[in-house]
């Protein structure tokens, strides 16, 4: 793997996890700036960004399947329903439980944000121009950012 460009930006950055997000927004351009320049630190950002999203993907997988089997149990009533039904719902209670300890620990959220910010600028560029008139001005701040 290709070294840093900037050692001490990039242990900083490591430390943090790669995230940015919560840092004022004169820091962060810096931070923007080494990302698009160090191709080692883009790639771990990316790299960390891809764990915390699919932690939650997965969290939130775990958690429909628990309440699938909730139902399965409920709908045919074995013998021993009670048991297979706790422990159906305590299965659902500790996914949504690492699915919220994941959801506050990283930045994923806002990695999605920021990720289906993107999305509507593109597809706001490629909208007529009589139809992006027709937006309320403060939907398209919001998607433009300007």
């Amino acid at each position: 793997m290709n070294q840093c460009v900037d050692p001490v930006v990039g242990k900083i950055l490591a430390g943090w996890r790669y995230d940015i997000s919560g840092i004022a927004p004169e820091m962060r351009e810096a931070y923007e700036e080494h990302f698009a320049a160090c191709e080692r630190c883009h790639k771990r950002q990316r790299l960390h960004r891809t764990i915390d999203v699919s932690l939650i993907a997965l969290a939130s997988a775990s958690a429909a399947v628990f309440l699938l089997a909730f139902g399965v149990i409920r709908h045919f009533g074995p013998r021993n329903a009670f048991w297979l039904e706790v422990a159906a719902l305590a299965g659902f209670a500790l996914s949504a439980l690492i699915w919220l300890v994941v959801a506050v620990a990283t930045p994923a959220p806002m990695a999605v944000v920021d990720a289906a910010k993107v999305g509507a600028r593109h597809v706001h560029d490629r909208l007529p121009a009589e139809i992006r008139e027709r937006l309320p001005e403060d939907l398209r701040l919001k998607i433009t950012g300007s």
